[in-house]
């Protein structure tokens, strides 16, 4: 790319960025957390909040992506307008962008390299016709690689990342470099979230702690950042994900659900006080 071009892209970055009022980075120092579905059903809380219209999730997991199966939105696509592309709308008027819209089908692998990976995240943030929003939620890829650089050299003045681990000893050591990594690129650490966290029995109430117990806290305060909270060990999440349906959205009511919307309300409480 020509240095003027780039120079126009990162100008029209910023003024993109500059109608979005909270930026907030979801990370996982390891596959298989469940970042992803934290991601999907922390947007819908937003948006349940009272942000309907407001809040958009940018899925920069180029390779992994997962949000348009959570959203129900394999078969949609972004479009090009005269001033933008049009991101697909997701449930309750949530915004959405990723890399599953570009492709022919939900099989087909996105074989890229960095630079094209790179190139792809400033696109999303400087082309997408975000409009003005209270939240973007911005759900990375596992680990502190490509993508999770791209977006914190590129992303202007982001709120801070939330952090999802699961309860055991390996997912703690792996985590703990998430957190590090934030810290070195001066991205504030919103806290940490202990996600299949102890799986309660639906028939006897009692509770097995499958995954061990207590990492997202030991990390917590170690490390010295606040700790948001945890979401048990639930079937019923991956079965309305495997539907679409962000689970809070499924069973408003349920425990779950008042757990992801106390710590929404954590989150915001930081990105307000800030």
């Amino acid at each position: 790319m020509r240095s003027e071009d780039f120079n126009k892209e990162k100008e029209r970055l910023r003024e993109r960025m500059s109608n979005i009022k909270h930026k907030i980075v979801v990370l996982s120092g390891k596959g298989g957390v469940g970042k992803s579905t934290f991601s999907a059903n922390l947007s819908v809380a937003f948006a349940m909040k009272g942000y309907g219209g407001k809040v958009g999730v940018l899925d920069a997991d180029i390779h992994g992506y997962s949000i348009p199966k959570l959203f129900n939105i394999t078969s949609e696509r972004l479009y090009q307008a005269d001033e933008g592309i049009i991101p697909v709308e997701g449930p309750l008027g949530i915004k959405v962008a990723s890399a599953g819209f570009l492709v022919q089908d939900e099989d087909s692998p996105i074989i890229w390299r960095g630079p094209l990976k790179a190139q792809l995240i400033r696109q999303f943030l400087s082309d997408i016709i975000w409009g003005e929003l209270e939240y973007l939620i911005i759900d990375l890829p596992p680990g502190t690689g490509d993508e999770p650089l791209s977006i914190a050299q590129e992303l202007p003045d982001p709120d801070g990342a939330i952090i999802v681990t699961i309860p055991s000893e390996l997912s703690e050591r792996v985590v703990r470099r998430s957190v590090n990594f934030a810290k070195a690129l001066n991205l504030p650490v919103i806290g940490i979230v202990e996600n299949m966290s102890g799986f309660v029995c639906p028939h006897c109430g009692t509770r097995v702690d499958i995954l061990g117990s207590g990492a997202g806290e030991k990390i917590a305060k170690d490390l010295k950042v606040p700790f948001l909270g945890k979401i048990p060990l639930d079937p019923r999440i991956s079965e309305s994900g495997d539907k679409g349906v962000p689970f809070i959205l499924e069973d408003k009511n349920s425990e779950i659900a008042k757990i992801f919307l106390d710590i929404t309300d954590k989150i915001e409480s930081f990105v307000r006080g800030r």
